[in-house]
Parts: structure tokens; C-alpha cells; sequence
């Protein structure tokens, strides 16, 4: 199985319709807290043709794991792979000053550790993982076109933005004539609709391509799970019980009984409802073992909903009331 390649927006980069989430790697009390695993995953990502690995520097059991682990697996194939990580999250990333997570200085820090972890001389997407309030946009876009310049990053997004964000960022890069984000990476499922409020909107008219993070809603969405419980050994169940709680299971036991209809599993549901829409560029999805990357590839090229069907969609997951109309 080898997935399709997607656009990322208005740019010329082009990624693997399913993504490898990395967030996994060096996670404590995972398959792939160690190398082994790891190199497992991604081999596995490789031949099922899933070229696009998304990280970030403040993952794993500590911060940068993650992108150690990465950088050991990948050498020999650094070419193969869109490599995207992100900065901005965590302030005490270990850095011996303080400073605004989108400002210069941070930024010059955190590429250059996020470089020697990885094993590379550039990062193909660099992703402010938060909004500042600190810093303004205009400096934090000065600061990565000079890494654009220089080679050390290739093209730059960002993550968790509001629709208002994303406005002004794209405004802001206008008037300066400076180069501007190509993408945005958002919270977004079939149990998580809100970014189609302003996100998904701000993103189709600026030309930025959407990288959908929980795809699955931490695996609910899997079909591994009902409302009797789910895998002993999965996140929901040892770490994050309460989304398995108040899941909506009325509702999911119903869309289990479309895909059913359909002879389509949740898992490739899910996956088609989201690359129906031209916008995403790549669904993010975590994986711990070889089986789920091939299970995810599989899945995203299985089936992509017609209007009925996408209608029925609608009426089993609605988009949730939007709390700065009430009045």
C-alpha cells in the first residue's frame, strides 16, 4: 500500500495523505519509548509509503526524545521523509535563558537543538506549536524567513492558531512582504468539529493546508473500543479514562452501524471523512507498532464519502453550538 501525495495548501510542498505523528516516540511505557520501536514504526511508515513524520521538541519522556530517537532512526534516509517538528510549547525546554517563545532568540535556540537532535541540516515544515501572546507575529515570521535563507527550514506553520490568528498572520506577512505560514495544525475529528468554525474557512481562503491532530479522538474512533471499555494496555484506558467516559456513545454506536452498512471500517470512516475535504493536507495519526502505520495507510486510501453519506455524517456528529453567539 503506497498512500497518495497531497499538496500542502498554496506552497510546493507536497506530503503523504496519512502522517506519522511522532509524539509517541520515547514516551515512557510505549512500544516505541526505545529505539528499537521506533525504528520499527518508521520502517514500517516507509513502506507503506507514509513519507510525512510530524514531532516536536518537547516530546517524549523528556523533552527532545522524540527527536533523538528520530534522528538516530532516519540516518541513511533522511531523503525519503517530509520531516515537520514544532517549538513553542514549553518554555523550559532547558535553555539557560529566559524568553518569549516566539521571539528570535528562542527561536534561534530551539532550531538549532531541534537540528543536532535530529541528525539533519534542515527541517522541511518548522511549527510554531502555540500562539505567543508575547511576541509579535512580525518577529517571529523575521525569524523564520532568515532560517528559510539560510537552509535550515524549508517551509514554516503553525499550530492551535484561531481563525483570527491565522487572519493576522497572513495580513501581517502581506504588508511587510515577508514569506508567510503555509499551514496549520489544528485539533479536528468527527468528535472535535470546531475548527470548521473559523479554522478551516481561514484556511481555504489564505491557502493554507490543514494537518488534523487526534484524528481518532485518542482511538475512539478506531472501533477498538465500545461502551463496555477498550484495550487494557491503550492510552484511553491506563492514562486518559475520562475521554473514554464521556464519549458520546449513542452517537458512535450509530456511525459503527453506518460503516457496517457500508462495509467500511471506523477506522477507514474516519480517515475518508476527513481527506474528503480538500483542505487537509495530511492526517496525523499516532502509531506505536507496525501494524497500526499499515492499518492507517490502508485506511486512508479505503473509501471517501458521497454527499448522502456525508449528510448522514452530519446528523450523527453535528457541529457543536458555537458559545460566542449565545447571548
Amino acid at each position: 500500500m503506497v498512500t497518495s501525495q497531497r499538496r500542502v495548501g498554496a506552497s510546493g510542498l507536497l506530503v503523504s495523505s496519512t502522517g506519522l505523528g511522532c509524539n509517541n516516540f520515547g514516551r515512557a511505557g510505549t512500544a516505541t519509548e526505545t529505539l528499537d520501536g521506533t525504528r520499527e514504526v518508521i520502517d514500517a511508515a516507509l513502506a507503506n509509503g507514509v513519507t510525512f513524520l510530524d514531532t516536536a521538541d518537547m516530546y517524549g519522556a523528556v523533552p527532545g526524545a522524540s527527536e533523538s530517537l528520530m534522528g538516530e532512526a532516519l540516518q541513511g534516509r533522511r531523503d525519503r521523509v517530509v520531516l515537520a517538528t514544532k517549538f513553542g510549547q514549553e518554555r523550559d525546554m532547558g535553555y539557560d535563558f529566559p524568553a518569549a517563545r516566539g521571539s528570535r532568540r528562542y527561536v534561534r535556540r530551539a532550531v538549532e537543538e531541534s537540528l543536532r537532535r535530529l541528525r539533519t541540516d534542515w527541517i522541511d515544515l518548522y511549527q510554531l506549536h502555540l500562539p505567543d501572546p508575547e511576541t509579535p507575529v512580525e518577529e517571529t515570521i523575521d525569524a523564520l524567513d532568515d532560517l528559510v535563507r539560510e537552509g535550515k527550514v524549508r517551509y514554516y506553520g503553525h499550530s492551535n492558531f484561531t481563525g483570527w490568528q491565522i487572519a493576522e498572520a497572513e495580513f501581517t506577512a502581506r504588508i511587510r512582504a515577508s514569506g508567510r505560514f503555509i499551514s496549520a495544525q489544528n485539533h479536528y475529528s468527527l468528535l472535535a468539529r470546531a475548527a470548521e468554525r473559523e479554522v478551516l474557512p481561514a484556511a481555504v481562503r489564505y491557502g493554507l493546508g490543514v494537518f488534523p491532530y487526534f484524528p481518532l479522538h485518542n482511538g475512539l474512533l478506531t472501533g477498538k473500543f465500545t461502551r463496555d471499555g477498550g484495550p487494557a494496555g491503550s492510552r484511553i484506558m491506563s492514562t486518559r479514562r475520562h475521554v473514554w467516559e464521556d464519549a458520546p456513545w449513542d452517537a458512535i454506536e450509530k456511525f459503527r452501524a453506518f460503516c457496517e452498512e457500508r462495509d467500511i471500517t471506523m477506522l477507514q470512516a474516519a480517515f475518508g471523512w476527513l481527506l474528503a475535504n480538500p483542505v487537509i493536507s495530511s492526517v496525523i495519526a499516532g502509531a506505536t507498532s507496525a501494524a497500526q502505520v499499515e492499518a492507517n495507510a490502508a485506511a486512508s486510501e479505503a473509501w471517501r464519502p458521497g454527499a448522502d453519506d456525508l449528510a448522514v455524517i452530519d446528523e450523527l456528529f453535528p457541529l457543536p453550538d458555537d458559545p460566542g453567539a449565545r447571548v
